[in-house]
């Protein structure tokens, strides 16, 4: 692949792990995670999902901005 392409990539990964982890911490917060978290003591899968795809792409994107010898 060409360093080009890989970094439009890497700033896609980047953008989509951002959208992500702002939408599990949203998640995090909202009514029915606090009430899941109040019975069982862990958050829901949905909000576990979200945070955990958006670092690992988050990482991704910034890792392949940061190599794009």
């Amino acid at each position: 692949m060409a360093k080009n392409n890989l970094s439009k990539i890497g700033i896609v990964l980047l953008i989509a792990g951002i959208g992500l982890l702002i939408w599990g911490i949203n998640l995090y917060g909202a009514f029915g995670d606090k009430l899941a978290r109040t019975f069982t003591g862990a958050s829901t899968n949905e909000t576990m999902v979200f945070l955990i795809a958006g670092a690992i792409c988050t990482a991704l994107g910034a890792i392949m901005l940061y190599k794009k010898q």
